[in-house]
């Protein structure tokens, strides 16, 4: 166990996958599980990390870029793995995880916080996204409040007072609403997109970002940018713009590979 600070991997943050790693002094436990379990080996064998330091799995939502590999984990890590009662005997979780899932699944509380590791708990929270049920969480570890929000399709008042308290935010820019309406996508998709249950864009999440920052903020990670209807750069301007001067981390996470190991 570590007892030096808070560290996150993203592994992957996009329609291709999405997957994150947290560690802190009582361990380390993964957001979602969009990715195989060779990658997530490789990228942490970088940082002399062994699969088995992972104790427990958070699921957001039934999409299959989240849950693609969870079956795969459950089976080899046999971890603990953390769902929503509402997604736990969906479809997608049944077909996407088949037997393996039973012997792990835990089901996260209502109101109130799970204890999943020494020194970390996890609160849900409830974001409009078109799965089957989608969750945000309100993570603390080691003292430290972070808040994650991979797929909302628009903000909630619950989600921006999470944020208003947490020191880390890791929160979706999905799309630049120009280039989604000049983009390959056909109307019916466009309309799903930005109908309020889809994805956030840039526009939104700055919005969003404007009305939670607060002093006690120190890093800003945007996730799940789309590859057709967005570009870094542009989520990272508007985003950027409403920060103004404050000296919080703002990055974009890579949609297609491993992050650094930041420092939280």
């Amino acid at each position: 166990m570590r007892d030096n600070g808070v560290r996150m991997l993203s592994m992957s943050s996009g329609s291709n996958g999405n997957c994150y790693y947290f560690e802190g002094s009582g361990g380390a436990f993964l957001v979602d599980a969009g990715v195989s379990l060779r990658s997530l080996k490789a990228a942490l064998q970088t940082y002399g990390i062994p699969l088995e330091h992972i104790g427990a799995v958070l699921v957001t939502h039934d999409h299959s870029d989240h849950i693609r590999n969870l079956g795969s984990f459950c089976k080899k890590l046999r971890i603990p793995v953390w769902v929503h009662p509402r997604i736990r005997h969906s479809a997608p979780m049944g077909w996407m995880t088949g037997q393996w899932l039973d012997p792990v699944a835990r089901l996260l509380p209502e109101n109130t916080a799970a204890n999943i590791l020494p020194g970390v708990t996890a609160r849900s929270f409830d974001v409009p996204h078109d799965a089957t049920h989608t969750v945000g969480y309100a993570l603390e570890i080691d003292g430290r409040k972070i808040v994650i929000m991979t797929d909302i399709g628009a903000m909630t008042p619950e989600a921006l007072a999470y944020a208003k308290e947490a020191s880390t935010v890791i929160v979706e820019a999905n799309y630049d609403v120009a280039m989604l309406a000049s983009g390959p996508y056909p109307p019916e998709l466009q309309a799903r997109i930005r109908g309020g249950h889809g994805h956030l864009s840039n526009d939104e999440c700055a919005a969003a970002v404007k009305e939670f920052s607060h002093e006690g903020l120190k890093n800003l990670f945007l996730c799940h940018l789309s590859a057709h209807n967005n570009t870094p750069e542009k989520a990272l301007e508007a985003v950027g713009q409403a920060l103004g001067e404050s000296k919080v981390r703002l990055l974009a996470l890579p949609r297609m590979e491993p992050s650094a190991m930041f420092e939280l």
